[in-house]
């Protein structure tokens, strides 16, 4: 009985490993890691998107963009990001359009790269 279960188990790893399209595959290949904080050279990797500013909150640490489709799948909407670094915010203006890459960074959809639009 206990051979049988271990493999029932084994045989179960094997399919779960081998599926091909699995949202696992898809996430890693597009670098965009559901969960986990950007590190520095995955962020670069990251195609930018132009986006338009709608809002700057310094307070909350958070810029309102407005935005066309992202890579790895978000449709093009108006929404709040956070910005992996405080500063940026003193750069970005209301109003203004700017290139940029996001990524879940500890839970929250989050600017890990921008760059002023032309």
């Amino acid at each position: 009985m206990n051979r049988l279960i271990a493999c029932l188990v084994l045989a179960g790893s094997a399919v779960a490993v081998s599926i091909p399209g699995t949202a696992a595959e898809k996430m890693h290949a597009t670098g965009h890691a559901t969960g986990s904080a950007s590190k520095g050279p995955a962020s670069a990797a990251v195609p930018l998107a132009d986006g338009l500013v709608k809002k700057v909150d310094k307070t909350a640490g958070l810029i309102t963009l407005s935005h066309g489709p992202l890579p790895g799948g978000m449709p093009a909407m108006t929404m709040a990001f956070r910005v992996k670094e405080a500063a940026w915010l003193e750069q970005i203006a209301v109003g203004q359009t700017i290139r940029f890459a996001a990524d879940q960074v500890n839970g929250a959809m989050t600017v890990v790269r921008f760059e002023p639009g032309r």
